[in-house]
């Protein structure tokens, strides 16, 4: 390996990684599927990418080809070397209005093409669910559908022309009419006359039939496509270096209607009837799915704006207004109405409603992973599709199969096309339960057989369904399967165990026995996973919605560098790998699992917009508490990690933080300190207050005659920042209530949980509740000004101490400021400011908690806000103080955060997490306030 591994970067040096970090990080996709590649490439030109097929070639490895790694079939996992196109080759090379069609490279992501197309009222028309991370040459490669293909059409029918390298890295140009080498014409032609009357009687027989190869687009009377024959070939025959696809108008306005009906089965009856109607989109799910959702934390009340109903059905008018779009909408439902009494109907026209309801549906493959019990299901039988008016009936049945081996599922699909997505509870982990997921699978592909349908509508065949083929098709169409391959790749290296030559359907699972060899009692209760790490890390199913990089907050580190090391997804993998044992077989000592997580902020976004909850800060320090166990540490966690003793023995003595701060002001002293602190030395050292909150609170004269409100002194408020601590509790007063600080020592244990010292965490928070425990017993509200310390309260107080009630009680205990001035009923003090604010709110409080209070306040004081929506701001307390995080951490705050705090004029900054304040200042030189602060500015 090590010598391959030298050959390899010798031969296309910044091409190659060749490590075990990055290497168990591609080890499987979003599928069941795991397979550890010899090397992944990430070519930066075509002819890099023609370069990685020749040097395949000479080595006798195979390739496979990955785009955003949302393959839920196993496409996209190989043993040889892995292709990821993503990271470079990304661009959209040309759009021409007139001819409507676009130029792109493999791994542009669907999402910026339309943003590109979108500029001359046009759009790509295939779309799948995950379109703001699946890149166009997965697509191509599977033959994406998704919601709008009903209306637009499949990948397969939108592609216009092919630019593919072949093994060896010769390129070729397919298109209609030619495959673009005089001789491969021939040999297809061959190959299509020899088997005319199978290409004739079993291919393309309906839209969503896309098992095996398009050899029907090969016929006469299809013009001889080559290049549309090749679109759903998993990259089994060839390589897309470019592709020229049709782009299709877009209506100027859309509306929702969202249709309501007893059942599921009733939906799947009426959906031909809608499709036929010239809706945009007619999707379809099950009560079970929205169940499932409403099982996840803070969800409660998810899809509250769904009409009543079992089951439902999407659908999605256009027009020319947002008036006209919603009379379609309405006249849409009126008609199912006549024709299925009974139905209940909501239409929308707003696009945040919109954007809301069609998150529920286009999170599917992700909430359905876990069942509302906690039980996991899993992909398999995944994408199947019978002719839709056989829907409702294949559906009936299917759910008779699942009773009648004992599994459970949940449904939900492109029901207007036929086609069904389904996650069902195989217990893989045990050979027995593999068993039953082969028995499955292949009763169900005879089920689907005899409704005329396919075992795959979409997403490719890949490793789950390839075996399966033989089911489906006539040996002589397998045969001309074989031969079509054999055309561009003779020697079998492009995807091998794909399509043709499948590999058994039950090999290689990633779920599969053995994954949890390493077992440990976790020090978080992790409740929802029934106290198991790996139940937790197995959360993560590989939809990639962490990918996202103009989107949401998480992954903050994959934004700034691209790298799949660096998801969510990709440090779920090499944990998984880890605890697997097999390719990481050092455990808590894996250097390769310390170095994917090195670059996590811990900002818990992931906790809540993966769509199951992955909390990869979490996992994160039960990593590092194992991997430092009885070892040296870095200093950063001795002199971060321990801020709070250091902080309090600075300010212990009058005059000694003066004396500190003058000494950290010299650039000489300041250097020695931060090399001996093991702090990044382009950072500028935090200061200590002169006068600690709890120092100016005990001077003061006790204030405030109404009802009694515990303020927690966190370590940053207490002594560094006491300014927003004194304004606190002066906004307190004027509000009417009485506050105390409690009289002991108190510290949530935030420092050591973000470096993994978890026994020291636990020690600190349990002193805390010792001290607070009066407070609590009388049911005193707890105010925290600090968000990631109100989060550590409120969320991971009863994790780590799951049997103490106290703990619980403080979480519930816990309120925000703004919280609670927001539900203040009383006399409101506060004058009006009329002023412009832009806010950055914590990761913390983003992910755990809601802005929609502070919103609320900041409304009332007259205060325009406009919200940061990026996510973290990169410093993430002793993230970006640590030697190694400086670019990530300033990539951060560069995607939005500095950008418009730079261009503020007259705005005020607002931002209640230290780091937040501390980032800015650093960064741009200007001082964001706390909400505290802005709320004493608005008393008289």
């Amino acid at each position: 390996m090590a010598e391959l591994a030298r050959r390899l970067e010798a031969a296309l040096p910044g091409v190659f990684r060749t490590g075990l970090t990055v290497r168990t990080a591609y080890s499987s996709d979003a599928s069941v599927y795991r397979c550890v590649p010899l090397a992944v490439a990430e070519p930066r030109t075509a002819a890099e990418l023609g370069r990685v097929l020749e040097l395949a070639e000479d080595e006798g490895l195979p390739v496979t080809m990955r785009g955003g790694g949302t393959s839920i079939a196993g496409n996209s996992v190989g043993t040889g070397i892995v292709v990821d196109t993503s990271r470079h080759l990304r661009r959209v090379l040309s759009i021409d209005p007139d001819a409507r069609t676009a130029v792109v490279e493999p791994g542009v992501v669907l999402d910026d093409l339309r943003a590109e197309a979108a500029r001359y009222g046009l759009t790509f028309g295939p779309d799948p669910s995950s379109h703001s991370r699946c890149t166009l040459g997965g697509m191509i490669g599977n033959n994406a559908c998704g919601s709008h293909s009903v209306a637009w059409g499949i990948t397969s029918g939108n592609v216009e022309a092919l630019r593919v390298l072949l093994p060896g890295g010769r390129e070729v140009g397919a298109e209609r009419g030619t495959s673009g080498d005089a001789a491969i014409d021939a040999e297809l032609r061959r190959l299509r006359d020899a088997h005319l009357g199978a290409i004739r009687t079993e291919l393309g027989r309906f839209s969503r039939q896309v098992s095996g190869y398009g050899l029907h687009h090969l016929l006469p009377e299809n013009g001889f496509d080559v290049a549309k024959a090749l679109v759903g070939a998993e990259g089994t025959c060839g390589i897309v270096t470019e592709a020229t696809v049709r782009l299709v108008p877009v209506p100027k306005a859309r509306a929702l209607a969202v249709l309501g009906f007893p059942d599921v089965f009733v939906a799947a009856e009426v959906a031909p009837f809608v499709a036929r109607s010239g809706a945009l989109t007619v999707e379809g799910m099950a009560a079970d799915l929205l169940i499932a959702l409403r099982d996840q934390p803070g969800r409660a009340d998810a899809g509250s704006d769904l009409p009543p109903g079992g089951g439902w059905l999407y659908c999605e008018v256009g027009g020319d207004t947002i008036g006209e779009a919603q009379d379609a909408a309405r006249a849409l439902a009126e008609a199912v109405q006549e024709r299925v009494p009974g139905t209940t109907a909501v239409v929308v026209g707003e696009p945040a409603r919109m954007r809301a309801l069609w998150w529920i549906r286009e999170a599917g493959s992700g909430i359905v992973t876990r069942l509302p019990d906690g039980s996991e299901a899993w992909p398999g039988w995944e994408d199947s599709a019978v002719p839709p008016e056989r829907l409702a009936g294949y559906l009936r049945e299917l759910y008779g199969l699942m009773r009648g081996h004992g599994l459970r599922g949940v449904p939900y699909g492109h029901f207007g096309e036929g086609c069904l997505h389904l996650r069902v509870d195989f217990d893989l982990e045990e050979p027995r339960g593999v068993a039953g997921y082969r028995a499955f699978a292949e009763d169900a592909a005879r089920l689907v057989v005899s409704h005329g349908g396919t075992v795959s509508g979409e997403h490719g065949d890949g490793r789950a369904r390839s075996e399966l083929l033989a089911a489906m098709y006539s040996s002589g169409l397998l045969d001309a399967f074989a031969a079509f391959k054999a055309v561009f790749d003779p020697g079998r290296r492009l995807n091998p165990g794909v399509i043709v030559d499948p590999a058994p359907l039950d090999a290689d699972l990633r779920p599969g026995p053995g994954r949890d060899a390493l077992k440990i009692t976790p020090v978080h209760a992790l409740t929802r996973d029934h106290g198991s790490f790996a139940a937790a890390v197995h959360r993560c199913v590989g939809v990639g919605a962490c990918r996202n990089l103009d989107t949401g907050a998480m992954c903050p580190s994959f934004k700034a560098t691209r790298d799949e090391v660096h998801s969510t997804r990709g440090r779920a993998r090499v944990l998984a790998e880890m605890l697997r044992g097999e390719s990481l077989p050092d455990g808590w000592r894996s250097r390769e699992a310390h170095d994917a997580l090195d670059l996590c902020l811990s900002c818990k976004a992931c906790a809540s917009e993966c769509p199951v909850n992955v909390d990869m800060a979490t996992y994160k320090a039960e990593f590092l508490h194992r991997y430092y166990a009885r070892r040296r540490r870095p200093m950063a966690h001795y002199s971060m990690g321990w801020l709070p003793l250091w902080s309090r023995a600075v300010t212990a003595v009058p005059g000694t933080a003066r004396l500190v701060n003058a000494a950290l002001s010299r650039g000489r002293v300041a250097r020695v300190v931060k090399r001996a602190a093991g702090v990044e030395p382009r950072r500028q050292m935090i200061r200590f207050a002169e006068r600690t909150l709890r120092d100016w609170f005990r001077a003061r004269p006790p204030a405030g005659r109404g009802r009694t409100v515990v303020l927690w002194p966190d370590t940053f408020t207490e002594y560094h920042a006491p300014e927003a601590g004194r304004d606190a509790v002066e906004v307190l007063e004027a509000l009417g209530y009485r506050v105390l600080i409690p009289p002991g020592r108190v510290c949530c244990g935030l420092t050591w949980h973000s470096t993994g010292q978890l026994g020291v965490a636990k020690r600190v928070l349990r002193r805390s509740l010792d001290v607070l425990a009066p407070a609590l017993d009388a049911g005193l509200p707890v105010v925290g000004l600090e968000p990631s310390c109100t989060v550590m309260l409120r969320n991971e107080a009863p994790e780590l101490f799951p049997d103490d009630p106290r703990a619980r009680r403080l979480a519930d205990a816990t309120v925000t400021l703004a919280e609670l001035v927001a539900e203040h009923e009383g006399d409101w003090p506060f004058g009006t400011l009329d002023a412009r604010a832009i806010a950055q709110v914590h990761c913390h409080q983003d992910a755990k908690g809601s802005y929609a209070p502070d919103l609320a306040v900041l409304r009332r004081l007259g205060v325009d806000t406009d919200v940061i929506g990026s996510g973290c701001c990169g410093l993430a307390g002793n993230f970006g103080f640590e030697p190694g995080h400086w670019e990530v951490s300033q990539s951060c705050a560069e995607r939005e955060l500095y950008p418009k705090v730079r261009a503020a004029d007259g705005e005020l900054v607002l931002a209640d997490g230290f780091s937040c304040r501390t980032q800015v200042a650093q960064g741009t030189g200007r001082e964001a306030l706390h909400l505290a602060q802005l709320l004493r500015r608005a008393l008289p």
